[in-house]
């Protein structure tokens, strides 16, 4: 439906490269990186020996996914984690437990089969979030990630409850708009008014649409709706819940029933939202400077340039007792083609994706957000 502190000193210098000189360009602080690659090295071979242990690691209780609080200035949330599939799990089923959408589960499992992933086979969960860049008052949709963020105010020790979920975006050629807006109305099993833009479009495809689609399972608002400022958009529930993560509707958000239910809740009107793209994210995790890429929407195809000038500002305010920084622009620049979402360590040295995946706890496959099977479903262990 349409509708922190800075380490004492000389400021780090970095020129902003050109892909084919990624792999020659450092930023200056004092180099570490001989040490940093035989840790590095290090972390590879103790994380192989891991792998190869195979089932002798027991599988842990999973980490949060959708609620966090954050302090100011935090730049990254959650933690990489693992599940070994069952025989019946497909990744969409594992990812709505994990509270992920389709694509987050999709584009972090290349080389997974989607609806037969295999029983024992090892399913990455990208619930590491790098924040965007965008006030954090109220509502940050990240549309390049598809993914919500809610900032509710402040509590007494001055930590800021966030909560994140999945979403659905328009498809290309109902792209949902950027921008700031805020939430102005707010209803509980609404009827659906269609566009006649829309009744058009479903009529030439042969399934027409009344002009008023009433509250119930054929509704794709689902039973929540939150109305934007911006004319004929909202954020809802939906009756298709395996369009979460993809881009489907025509313009608006859709987020899994259970989400927007959630979000029904503790969103009042008045509520700020901010519509971005921010396909390239990166953030301080500890010492760790981590960066993640999603693949950039068809209709801009994203900016490498942002992407450079982003890590330079990460390298320029470090967090207090980092002291040199050199990144792997090679590794950068490999994470940006692959678009795999998923937030890896950049400096040179740093335990390479592979060895950063095979670090991050198993953890066993159960609801761990808002999500509740069915009773009569059967859940796997994991």
């Amino acid at each position: 439906p349409r509708w922190d502190g800075v380490p004492a000193g000389p400021k780090p210098v970095m020129q902003v490269p050109f892909l084919s000189e990624l792999h020659s360009i450092r930023a200056t602080r004092a180099p570490r990186a001989v040490a940093a690659r035989r840790r590095g090295r290090l972390t590879l071979y103790l994380a192989a020996l891991t792998l190869a242990a195979g089932g002798a690691r027991a599988a842990e209780d999973p980490r949060p996914t959708h609620r966090f609080a954050v302090v100011e200035g935090q730049q990254v949330v959650g933690t990489l984690q693992r599940v070994t599939a069952a025989y019946e799990d497909t990744l969409p089923g594992i990812g709505r437990m994990f509270d992920l959408g389709y694509e987050e589960m999709t584009r972090a499992n290349p080389d997974v089969d989607v609806w037969l992933p295999g029983d024992g086979a090892d399913v990455l969960l990208p619930t590491q979030f790098i924040l965007p860049e965008a006030p954090r008052d109220g509502l940050v949709l990240n549309v390049a990630a598809m993914r919500l963020y809610y900032f509710a105010p402040e509590d007494e020790d001055g930590q800021r409850p966030l909560f994140t979920h999945p979403i659905g975006i328009g498809r290309v050629g109902w792209a949902t708009p950027l921008g700031s807006t805020r939430i102005t109305a707010k209803a509980a099993n609404p009827a659906w008014y269609v566009p006649e833009s829309i009744r058009k479009e479903h009529a030439e495809a042969g399934d027409p649409l009344p002009a008023v689609v009433p509250p119930g399972p054929d509704n794709p608002l689902g039973a929540h709706a939150l109305r934007l400022a911006m004319p004929g958009y909202l954020l809802h529930g939906t009756n298709k819940p395996a369009g979460v993560g993809l881009r489907v509707s025509h313009g608006c958000i859709r987020l899994y029933p259970e989400d927007i239910a959630s979000l029904y809740e503790m969103v009042p009107k008045g509520t700020p939202v901010h519509i971005v793209e921010q396909p390239y994210l990166a953030g301080w995790y500890g010492e760790r400077l981590m960066f993640s890429a999603h693949v950039p929407l068809e209709e801009t195809g994203g900016d490498w340039l942002a992407a450079l000038e982003l890590i330079d500002r990460r390298v320029q305010d470090a967090p207090e007792g980092v002291g040199s920084v050199d990144i792997d622009w090679r590794r950068v620049a490999r994470i940006a083609r692959e678009g795999k979402g998923v937030a890896y360590p950049i400096e040179t040295g740093s335990p390479v994706p592979a060895a950063w995946r095979a670090a991050s706890p198993l953890v066993r496959t159960e609801a761990v957000a808002n999500y509740r099977p069915p009773e009569d479903e059967d859940v796997p262990e994991g």
